[in-house]
């Protein structure tokens, strides 16, 4: 591939997806370049605007859900995960911040801004891990073995937990972070049931962007079912060499039929809401997003600061993703599932058990507020569509929503899978 003529192009792609209204990224894969929480007052303005009290008629919009209290622990809960970072540079030094960093307690993480848009993450993430296990699930009925790529704390050992795997490997650049995650998932089998099997677990702490990963596991044949990598594999884009390294330790131990699965940043939807401002930044109360300059989008390197409440800014990199389904196929790596958070929220969210599970894991927001608690924003501006929905009869109160901030800060992600062919 010509560098400089892909580079070219691919500049031409994003800058068009203003131009002509996101036509040109439907051509290339990306789905959805409406703006995030636009209403109508003929259907709902979002995918985050629950009706709590009538069946569900088939519609995304319309379903049952009864939130309960921000103050209860909702299922399933994660830790924040670390961002992964460089360990040479800039990214040095936050990684010895991520590695001082101390575990706020279950009270402080319920009175954070983003307490709904965490659990909405983590319910995105349990839906998408919890299918391709039942994927695998339907090839092989024993010995599922894992990769958790970019694995934070632990914050997803519950999910591999109810997804009964035999195997699973932990790795991280953050030391302290794969420790915390082996404290986690030794508490975790301390305390399970006397006849309940807890898969075996191993813990490797290692650039993935710099270091091949198999030449640290306790057996390098090792072969995966599974590489999930959540919300990390953008931090990889500073190089093609950074990008193609974790992309060969996600890829070349899959089996046959393997997934490679994750969530990432869109770049088509961050670029078109820089070119939509009028400043080289953009964001609301809960982020921001901040770009060195407009027009200059290259293949690799292409940086921003990216900065989320409650959250220390750290660098990350815009991931063309037509570029990582080329590079994937040296790995025998297929796409075979891309949707924005939004689309796969809406093809999700028909399931009754998937609506079941936003409902347990406090996904949304309670609007109006209860008795006894608050919104999680003061402005009524971030409600508006919470409010019209409710004034034009569709519904009775409760609902479930998530306040316009969080849900702009939610869809600009996507969901992803690639899997091994043979």
């Amino acid at each position: 591939m010509d560098n400089a003529v892909c580079t070219e192009e691919h500049q031409t792609e994003l800058r068009r997806c203003t131009e002509e209204g996101g036509e040109t990224l439907s051509k290339v894969g990306a789905a959805d370049t409406s703006k995030p929480a636009e209403a109508d007052t003929t259907k709902d303005v979002g995918p985050c605007t629950l009706n709590a009290t009538e069946e569900s008629n088939g519609a995304s919009e319309i379903i049952p859900v009864t939130t309960a209290s921000p103050r209860k622990r909702p299922l399933d809960t994660d830790e924040p995960t670390a961002k992964y970072i460089r360990l040479e540079g800039h990214g040095s030094k936050v990684a010895a911040h991520y590695n001082e960093l101390q575990e706020c307690g279950l009270e402080q993480r319920s009175q954070s801004r983003i307490f709904f848009l965490r659990n909405f993450n983590n319910w995105m993430k349990s839906i998408l891990i919890g299918e391709f296990i039942e994927k695998v699930r339907q090839k092989k009925r024993r010995d599922i073995t894992v990769l958790d790529l970019g694995c934070g704390k632990g914050g997803d050992l519950l999910k591999w937990r109810k997804g009964r795997i035999d195997k699973l490997v932990c790795t991280d650049i953050a030391d302290v972070s794969v420790q915390q995650c082996k404290q986690r998932y030794s508490d975790m089998k301390s305390r399970c049931r006397s006849n309940e099997i807890i898969f075996n677990a191993e813990f490797v702490t290692a650039d993935s962007t710099k270091e091949l990963l198999a030449d640290k596991y306790s057996n390098r044949e090792m072969c995966f079912d599974i590489c999930s990598c959540q919300f990390v594999y953008h931090y990889s884009f500073e190089t093609h060499e950074q990008a193609d390294m974790m992309l060969r330790n996600a890829c070349e131990n899959l089996c046959p039929g393997g997934y490679f699965i994750g969530t990432t940043p869109d770049s088509f939807e961050l670029v078109k809401r820089l070119e939509e401002s009028e400043s080289d930044s953009y964001g609301n109360e809960v982020y921001r997003v901040k770009f060195q300059k407009k027009g200059d989008y290259p293949l690799y390197g292409c940086k921003y600061d990216f900065h989320l409440e409650g959250v220390v800014d750290v660098p990350e990199f815009l991931v063309y993703f037509p570029l990582l389904v080329e590079m994937a196929k040296k790995y025998k790596m297929k796409l075979v599932y891309k949707k924005t958070f939004r689309e796969f929220y809406e093809e999700k969210i028909v399931d009754k058990e998937h609506r079941n599970l936003l409902e347990r894991m406090q996904a949304l927001e309670q609007y109006p507020a209860g008795e006894n608690s608050k919104l999680v924003s003061s402005s009524a501006e971030q409600y508006e569509h919470a409010e019209r929905y409710l004034k034009n009869g569709h519904s009775r109160p409760p609902l479930g929503t998530m306040s316009k901030s969080e849900w702009e800060a939610t869809s600009i992600y996507l969901v992803f899978a690639f899997e091994k062919q043979l």
